[in-house]
């Protein structure tokens, strides 16, 4: 049933035909990738807390509804408490061990679960381990700029965009060099797990993705306890918390999880950016001429164009959000895009200002799932982003993009091309 999906959304056409079944909210047309925020504004004024049929489930627009959502214990993240999963069951044809590092990850648990592992996670991933990071971040960036130093015409995203935040995560695992090529293909394969129905071939392909990645990480494992080194495997496997310690189960969910999420992100951030800087070229003057503005542009690029549009939550129990019941088992889509551009919390919410102050936007999600990696994926926009204006700052390209990932969840082109000077 998944790859039937699959297949049709890929074709395009029979979402067309089916518009009147999706009614204001129809994610799979090519205009809605290109620019998803018009649907939102006028989803926003028509319904905002829409019940697609299509979808069954309920859609969130406005700003205030979502954060309530984000902080409401009465919704969780285990999907699979959700009446539409338990009637689909996407996950039947799937491997237990892979259906298990799915459900068993930090996305998908609540409290206490999720408290425990995020506890655990926590002691290792820290602030400080990741602000250690910077030096050698930014000599990443610039090892990677001086590799296009005499080129003209790139691909920023190829070129700069995936490599770094791949490189990133594979030194703080401690993984070779050689290997790097491994991981962007388990990188590739994984991050369909976070929008499975617009992914290929079902998920087979980030199945086997997920045992390449298994096998590998359980001999860097007992590697690094017989001989540890100074590594994110090494503090993960070293995390004692008055007897409690991460199992092997859960260290490799979150290695997946770290491949599948962290690096995509971080990619759409840059190049979302890059490309809000295209269109916008005062702010681009400004954010140059005032390299200090940078930590507050990275927070707007994210609240502008969010490389993560949308999450969701199941209800535990019968509610009501702006006026609509919303019945026990019920999924409820967080759009966090639309949130991100609402006017009643943003002002000029459609404009870029790289010196906004007052910014609380929710692209990093908000409460007990905030995400993980944000400050490194802060860091890595940060760096990269004063490199390149610095290095390059007569950088042009085509504000239209190629063509943009299709997904619903993930925001980003699938291509950038820039000329250098």
């Amino acid at each position: 049933m998944l790859q039937l999906l699959q297949w049709l959304i890929r074709l395009e056409w029979p979402m067309r035909l089916l518009q009147p079944a999706f009614g204001p909210f129809n994610p799979f047309l090519s205009e809605f990738r290109r620019d998803p925020y018009p649907a939102y504004d006028a989803l926003r004024r028509r319904a905002p807390v829409y019940f697609s049929k299509v979808f069954q489930e309920w859609m969130l627009t406005r700003y205030t509804d979502v954060l309530a959502v984000l902080h409401d214990p009465r919704f969780s993240t285990n999907r699979q408490e959700s009446n539409l999963f338990k009637r689909l069951r996407p996950l039947r044809s799937l491997q237990p061990e892979f259906t298990d590092a799915i459900t068993r990850n930090l996305l998908m648990l609540d409290p206490p679960d999720h408290t425990r592992l995020r506890r655990l996670v926590n002691k290792a991933f820290t602030p400080r381990r990741v602000e250690c990071l910077r030096p050698r971040i930014q000599a990443l960036v610039d090892e990677l700029l001086d590799g296009l130093a005499d080129a003209n015409d790139i691909d920023l995203i190829r070129d700069l965009a995936y490599p770094l935040p791949v490189i990133v995560i594979a030194e703080m695992l401690g993984i070779a060099p050689e290997d790097r090529s491994h991981f962007k293909r388990w990188s590739d394969e994984l991050v369909a797990l976070l929008d499975p129905l617009q992914a290929d071939n079902g998920l087979r392909s980030a199945q086997a993705a997920y045992f390449e990645l298994s096998e590998y990480f359980r001999r860097v494992l007992i590697e690094r306890r017989r001989q540890p080194r100074d590594d994110l495997v090494s503090a993960l496997a070293a995390v004692d918390d008055d007897g409690d310690s991460l199992r092997e189960s859960e260290m490799l969910s979150l290695c997946m999880l770290l491949l599948g999420a962290g690096n995509e992100t971080t990619t759409n951030l840059i190049a979302n950016a890059v490309l809000a800087l295209l269109r916008n070229g005062d702010e681009r003057r400004r954010l140059h001429d005032t390299p200090d503005l940078m930590p507050r542009a990275v927070e707007e690029f994210l609240r502008y164009d969010s490389p993560i549009q949308a999450t969701d939550r199941v209800a535990t129990v019968d509610c009501e959000i702006g006026g609509q019941q919303i019945r026990k088992g019920q999924l409820v889509g967080l759009l966090l895009g639309a949130a991100n551009r609402d006017p009643e919390q943003f002002v000029d919410a459609h404009r870029l200002d790289v010196g906004r102050t007052r910014n609380d936007h929710l692209a990093f999600s908000h409460g007990t799932h905030f995400c993980l990696g944000a400050t490194l994926a802060r860091i890595e926009a940060a760096l990269t982003l004063s490199a390149l204006l610095q290095r390059f700052p007569t950088f042009d390209g085509d504000p239209e993009p190629p063509g943009w990932k299709r997904s619903m969840v993930l925001r980003g082109p699938t291509a950038l091309p820039l000329r250098l000077r």
